[in-house]
């Protein structure tokens, strides 16, 4: 029985390990600490949090590390690769999804897309931005209401 208990442990804490070094997030700013009441870290001053490839900036944000979530607000960029977003408020489920708001803008090396929001699917790479929409790709410029966008074949579905 023993033995039974110390190999289930050690198999838990190598698939604990295992995922928490899939998708690492750390961060720093110029002031934080633990909110033991909700379990987040508070972040304040030139935030930057990385997770994995994904770089956030803001002027302040809540982490869980637990979750991987991250809620940022304060002149918010989220940046991987070459895509840019900015705005004014994100949320982030670090392995599946981004929601940015209030002003939002996507810009890459031939495209500039803006928005009132966006959620972004990390695992599907589309892009949904909604309200105000315009585009402007290659000289073009036009508007809608919504547009989806997929970020690895760069085409606007």
């Amino acid at each position: 029985m023993r033995k039974k208990v110390i190999l289930l442990t050690i198999l838990l804490l190598v698939t604990l390990t295992a995922t928490a070094l899939a998708a690492k997030l750390s961060f720093k700013a110029d002031r934080q600490y633990f909110d033991f009441s909700t379990g987040l870290h508070v972040l304040s001053g030139n935030v930057q949090i990385e997770i994995g490839t994904r770089t956030i900036t803001a002027g302040e944000a809540r982490v869980n590390l637990a979750t991987m979530e991250v809620w940022a607000s304060g002149g918010v960029t989220v940046i991987q690769n070459d895509l840019f977003f900015t705005g004014d408020t994100v949320y982030v489920y670090a392995k599946d999804s981004a929601e940015i708001s209030g002003g939002v803008v996507l810009t890459r090396s031939d495209l500039k897309i803006s928005a009132d929001s966006v959620d972004y699917n990390w695992r599907t790479k589309t892009a949904v931005f909604r309200g105000n929409v315009q585009v402007s790709q290659n000289g073009i410029v036009w508007s809608a209401a919504t547009v989806t966008y997929n970020v690895k074949t760069n085409t606007i579905l």
